[in-house]
């Protein structure tokens, strides 16, 4: 689907509704602009939580505190830099 918009003088466009409606975009949701070349793509952001649950992890690692698995993540990386 190609659809046209036109930039306002304060550099602000208006998404068209068929392309709100193709992405399922309502009020309040972001986008994000990814620029290749000359070209923009326009995407909605995911929500996060919509992908929970979506990467197996092993049991024996789960409920292990953000804080710890940042540790071990930064240990890692240091051994491997080493």
């Amino acid at each position: 689907m190609d659809v046209t918009a036109q930039l306002s003088s304060k550099g602000q466009l208006t998404v068209p509704k068929a392309v709100r409606d193709a992405l399922g975009l309502a009020e309040g949701d972001q986008v994000v602009f990814r620029v290749q070349g000359r070209r923009a793509l326009l995407a909605r952001t995911p929500n996060l939580l919509d992908l929970a649950g979506s990467v197996p992890v092993p049991a024996e690692k789960r409920g292990t505190q953000w804080q710890e698995v940042r540790r071990r993540t930064r240990t890692a990386r240091a051994k491997t830099r080493a």
